[in-house]
Order: structure tokens, then C-alpha cells, then sequence
């Protein structure tokens, strides 16, 4: 809930803090920070945090939202969850409360474990679609939805984070860096060459660059210690809908067209074997980063 993270949060326009106004009703319904920016939180619980130009990024649509649901409501991707919480509860000392915020949180799924996992944890999680902001505004009652663009400076005040999680997403090295807390934690999800590999040529999917983790360290170097690597390798048994449903909810979607995916899908044996294959990388940010 946005009142839980309130005090986390940053004005995108200032940079001061921010309060929540609520209605006679007790429901959020404005954040102002002191120099009277404010913003409207929308009806589904979300709030916009993006100002200035029009972002160059193109958000999940809901088709796409409305596919990553879908499949990760069937447990295939459970293993790569489990192994993201894992990796905040193994850098959380006994007594710290975590603060959690995921950039590309997309449908809040993997946030959500992490806070199922971590009782005393709230989280933020961050999307530049709006169509995935209102599935993130009801994906965990200790979770809030803000949308905004990872590549800008993030609304979230200095180092007022324990941990920050990037799945799937891009990474903006410096602003994590600033969100962070003294030794706070950076848990990254990569996919490896191997996964999907079964469909990558078969329905012309966006291949995986076979050095994507070693350029991730590139990336991170010198702002954060790498202090965990945690490959995980799962072998899926898809149907038809199954494949549909994880083709749709990528950025393969808009490559093919859903008449082509749907006759290549269905020529394929069912259920279909799949590999999900990632390395969960966890960094700790070092005393010496700006």
C-alpha cells in the first residue's frame, strides 16, 4: 500500500519528500510533496510519478500483462521466484525491516514472493505501463505500484533502500546505486542462452546475448561487489496454451503476428518441453560508490 512506502518515496519534479492526502474515506488519494508538486493516485491504487517529456519506452500492453499473468499464475516459473526471494532473505540482517523496491516489476509476481517470504519487508514495485501498474497495485497488500522510467531519476529517496530487485529488466547502475543504503543489496535476474532455447528459432523469439551476465558485471563494476551467483535451470512441460501465454507476454509478442504463433504452436507435440534456464546474481553495494 502506498502509505506503507510513503516515507520512501521522492518527488520526480523536486526531489523533497512526499505525503499522502486521503479523502474523508480514509482512501489515498494525493501525493504532495512540500513545494506543492502533487500527483493523483489513480482509482486502482497506483500512482504516476513520470513527468516532463514523453518516455521513449514502450510499456507491456494489457494483452501482454493480461498473457504474464497467465503464465506465471501456473507455477512454471516458481524455481526462479523461490530463488529471488531466497537471495533477499539470505542479505536481510535479523532485525532490519526490509525495503524493497523492483524496477520492471511488471505484474508483481516475483515482489510478491519476496514479501510473502520476508514478513516484516514492504515493497515498491516500479513500471513504466500503466496496464501493469494496476495488476502491481493488488499483487501484495505490503506492495505499491508507482509508475515511472527506470532510465530517469527514480522517485525514491537516498538511500532509503535495503534491497532493490531487477528481474528481467534494465538496470540504471547509478540511480540504484542512490536508492540504496549503505551495504544494501542488488539482486539481478538474467536469462542464460539456454532459456527457451526449444523456441527461440522455432517462433522467432528475441534471442538471449550469450554474455548478457558477464556484461551485467561490466555494468554493476564499481559501484557493487558481487557476493552470490545462483544458476537455476528448470525443465517445463508446456501445453499449447501454456507457450501462447509465455510467447505473449514478452517482447516477442510484437515480432509475430498471433496468427503465425498460433499455427506454429499448434504443430508442436503437448505437452512441450521447455527450458527455463537464469542465474540470480546478488550484489552488495560497496562503501566506495558514489
Amino acid at each position: 500500500m502506498l502509505a506503507d512506502v510513503c516515507a520512501l518515496l521522492a518527488c520526480p519534479q523536486c526531489g523533497d519528500g512526499l505525503d499522502l492526502d486521503s479523502g474523508a474515506d480514509g482512501t489515498a488519494r494525493t501525493l504532495v510533496c512540500g513545494r506543492g508538486h502533487s500527483f493523483d493516485v489513480a482509482r486502482q491504487g497506483y500512482v504516476t510519478l513520470l513527468t516532463g517529456a514523453a518516455t521513449k519506452f514502450t510499456g507491456d500492453s494489457p494483452d501482454m500483462i493480461a498473457a504474464r499473468v497467465a503464465f506465471l499464475d501456473s507455477g512454471h516459473f516458481a524455481p526462479l521466484m523461490d530463488a529471488v526471494a531466497d537471495a533477499v532473505t539470505g542479505t536481510t540482517d535479523r532485525d532490519d525491516r526490509p525495503r524493497i523496491l523492483e524496477i520492471g516489476a511488471g505484474t508483481g509476481h516475483y515482489l510478491a514472493r519476496v514479501l510473502d517470504a520476508s514478513p516484516s519487508a514492504h515493497g515498491i514495485g516500479l513500471d513504466v505501463s500503466k496496464p501493469a501498474a494496476r495488476r502491481l497495485a493488488r499483487a501484495h497488500p505490503r506492495g505499491a505500484a508507482v509508475v515511472a522510467d527506470v532510465w530517469r531519476q527514480l522517485p525514491v529517496r537516498d538511500r532509503a533502500l535495503t534491497h532493490v530487485l531487477s528481474v528481467f529488466a534494465p538496470r540504471n547502475a547509478a540511480e540504484i546505486d542512490r536508492v540504496l543504503a549503505e551495504r544494501g543489496t542488488l539482486v539481478v535476474l538474467t536469462p542464460t542462452e539456454r532459456h527457451l532455447a526449444e523456441l527461440v528459432d522455432l517462433l522467432g523469439m528475441v534471442r538471449v546475448d550469450d554474455r548478457k551476465v558477464e556484461r551485467l558485471g561490466d555494468t554493476v563494476s564499481g559501484r557493487f561487489d558481487r557476493i552470490g551467483r545462483t544458476p537455476v535451470e528448470v525443465r517445463m512441460s508446456l501445453s499449447h496454451r501454456d507457450i501462447e501465454n509465455l510467447v505473449g507476454m514478452g517482447p516477442s509478442a510484437r515480432h509475430l503476428t498471433p496468427e503465425r504463433r498460433a499455427e506454429t504452436i499448434a504443430t508442436l507435440p503437448e505437452p512441450f518441453t521447455v527450458t527455463a534456464s537464469v542465474v540470480v546474481s546478488t550484489y552488495r553495494r560497496t562503501t566506495t560508490g558514489g
